[in-house]
């Protein structure tokens, strides 16, 4: 049996903006917060179900006639019904907070029934709402829990991020590696396409790192202090390290990827980079670079920095170049390396493409 995972949110302020009195109990109040119905129609399409959990402050009281609530409140649902998007339950606790029910947001007294209900997938589970005690409910439900950003009570997300973040589960990595040599944090999206930021302390280092995440497809962030007062070898093989395991902290189990994949001309040169993550590392290179640096970088660390990839991302590289310019010629590697990275980091479905089961 496949778990359900479930999008539990709150109404007002989350689904429909909140008026200055906190009370939505006229029609011509109703307004729908910004993108909750693209990100819900992504989030219903990745498997999601919608729980609404809200506390009404003594609805159904003289000061908040039932009425009132009835007509907005079925209005926003015809709404959303109306686009495709429609509500597993609606739990709405109507008590004030000096009554201190249990069943008042962040107590989980509505919650019984759920948390029995063993067909539940509470690890993709979430919570969405616009105040801490929304966050403090989902920390009592042991979820992920999500504020919207409002001029009001503070928060960091908008629809679109949300659905994203649980949509498309963006695969990230942050890799710390400080060592008496070099203090490295390199940052991975392989789901986020964003200019790369890269500081190494070696200009042309820096210009080859950057293919990578230009031409790779995803967000690439690297700074590195190394012992450069030495020489340039732990900085280069110390990032490539850092670098080859937040890609193979980023791909998870490598359900849906591509696998391999890139031949790519520049000027004269022609280089090759056939890869594959298949979770045994092995490089070959077939070059021949004349210069012992190109701007502040031997040579021989070109290939060196590659080897130290494949063995800290589990991959099998075999990069091929020929030509007359080495600037020319390395730079064609690394571009070459970041269009087969591309197309192998690619998600094409959720199989994991391998006759063995795992990679």
């Amino acid at each position: 049996m496949s778990l359900q995972p479930i999008l539990f949110v709150d109404r007002d302020g989350t689904l429909i903006e909140e008026p200055a009195d906190f009370q939505i109990d006229a029609f011509e109040k109703l307004r729908f917060v910004k993108g909750v119905i693209p990100a819900l129609l992504k989030l219903r399409d990745a498997g999601y179900q919608f729980v609404i959990v809200s506390n009404q402050d003594g609805l159904g009281g003289t000061a908040y006639p039932r009425a009132a609530f009835d007509g907005p409140h079925a209005l926003m649902l015809q709404v959303f019904e109306s686009q495709g998007i429609v509500f597993r339950d609606e739990l709405i606790d109507c008590s004030l907070p000096a009554d201190n029910s249990p069943n008042r947001k962040p107590g989980l007294g509505m919650m019984t029934a759920y948390l029995q209900d063993r067909s539940i997938d509470w690890a993709r589970s979430a919570m969405v709402g616009d105040r801490q005690t929304d966050l403090q409910f989902a920390d009592n439900l042991k979820i992920r829990g999500f504020q919207l950003a409002t001029a009001q009570f503070g928060g960091d997300w908008d629809w679109a991020g949300i659905a994203h973040e649980l949509a498309d589960a963006p695969r990230r990595a942050v890799v710390v590696r400080n060592t008496k040599e070099t203090k490295i944090r390199v940052e991975v999206n392989l789901d986020r396409v964003a200019e790369p930021r890269i500081e190494t302390g070696l200009a042309f280092f820096d210009h080859m790192l950057e293919q990578i995440g230009k031409h790779g497809g995803f967000d690439l962030q690297i700074h590195c202090d190394g012992d450069l007062h030495i020489d340039e070898h732990h900085t280069v093989e110390d990032t490539a390290l850092a670098l080859g395991q937040a890609l193979r902290e980023a791909l998870g189990d490598k359900r849906g990827i591509g696998r391999y994949g890139f031949t790519l001309p520049m000027d004269e040169c022609l280089a090759s980079a056939a890869l594959d993550f298949s979770g045994r590392p092995y490089f070959v290179f077939d070059g021949a670079l004349r210069r012992e640096r190109v701007g502040d970088l031997p040579t021989e660390l070109v290939p060196h920095f590659f080897r130290s990839l494949c063995d800290a991302a589990g991959l099998n590289l075999n990069l091929k170049v020929e030509g007359e310019n080495d600037h020319h010629q390395i730079e064609a590697c690394f571009k070459a390396l970041a269009r087969a990275l591309r197309q192998a980091i690619r998600r094409e479905g959720a199989e994991l493409p391998s006759t063995k089961g795992v990679l």
